[in-house]
């Protein structure tokens, strides 16, 4: 299994020429006369002891609070208001984003019976699913594995009974290769170290309070030569297209959360931390200060950078 985990890392540093790209469409809205402009960052960096909150500073005690009350208010219809703000983008994305990783050890190609025994998953930030259904389907119907098993865990439990509930429209439901934990990103005490193959985060990691605990406490559970994995929003590359998506992601998106789910404020926060969240540069960097290793130049952009994909392999020695 060192081989194999090994063997993905490298395979993962060396493909900077060899990523794999496929069309994804993109939506844009029009931009109607007299919307307001999106209202820009405070332009100083939050105090000790304090963070960001969408476009707020608050304690850093609170902001876990709120972001817990943003996600059980809206967790019934996130994916369902995910297809409503990227007209259905997103599934593309997450579809792309598992194919890239192509999770599991298919036996027929496999070097050794220890490589069957399939991979260990951790899906932080991965309430309802979404990502974790599609790697078990990966691994089962591309890889063949009927081994891999995926932790899911999120800090809220809402987001979590409706990934189980989903489950139940799964092969997985009652499985043992599917699994939900309550747990917080930054302090994953139950995940022994050196001992996830892969671990994911989509949509999510904008969200932590301490990006850089959490980016180290995916260090220490990934074995030697695991792959840190992480779909985010990102900053678009160009300002035109970028122009048309602030003024439909500050005006046309709460909107449609008032609409869909009731609630403007949680799609509000939102697209405010989208905005906040660091470029792919910064984020990249961030990576790399954990202690991983960057394959080529550490992210792939999406739609123009709307998402991007960041990767990092945990050194092998």
């Amino acid at each position: 299994m060192q081989t194999t985990r090994a063997r993905l890392g490298r395979q993962l540093l060396d493909a900077r020429t060899r990523a794999i790209r496929e069309p994804v469409r993109c939506f844009s809205a029009s931009a109607s006369r007299g919307v307001r402009e999106p209202p820009p960052p405070p332009p100083k960096a939050p105090q000790d002891g304090t963070t960001h909150f969408g476009f707020e500073t608050v304690a850093e005690a609170l902001k876990e609070q709120r972001v817990r009350g943003v996600f059980s208010s809206v967790a019934s219809s996130y994916d369902s208001m995910n297809d409503f703000m990227s007209l259905g983008i997103h599934r593309l994305w997450k579809d792309h984003f598992v194919r890239n990783l192509n999770p599991g050890r298919n036996p027929l190609t496999s070097s050794s019976a220890a490589d069957t025994q399939g991979w260990n998953i951790l899906d932080i930030a991965g309430g309802t699913g979404d990502i974790a259904f599609r790697m078990l389907d990966h691994a089962s119907h591309i890889n063949n594995d009927a081994h891999t098993n995926v932790t899911v865990a999120d800090i809220n439990p809402d987001m979590l009974a409706e990934g189980k509930k989903r489950s139940l429209q799964t092969p997985y439901a009652r499985s043992p290769r599917l699994r939900f934990v309550e747990a917080n990103a930054e302090k994953l005490d139950m995940i022994p170290d050196n001992s996830i193959d892969l671990y994911t985060v989509a949509f999510g990691i904008r969200n932590f309070t301490h990006k850089d605990v959490a980016l180290r406490e995916a260090f220490r559970v990934l074995k030697p030569g695991g792959v840190f994995a992480c779909l985010e929003f990102s900053k678009v590359e160009n300002p035109l297209f970028n122009a048309v998506y602030q003024q439909w992601s500050f005006n046309a998106i709460p909107y449609i959360g008032q609409l869909v789910a009731g609630d403007r404020a949680s799609y509000q926060y939102l697209v405010e931390s989208i905005a906040r969240f660091p470029s792919q540069e910064e984020f990249s960097g961030m990576i790399r200060d954990a202690g991983f290793l960057i394959p080529g130049k550490g992210y792939e952009n999406l739609t123009d950078g709307i998402a991007a994909i960041h990767k990092g392999v945990k050194p092998a020695n």
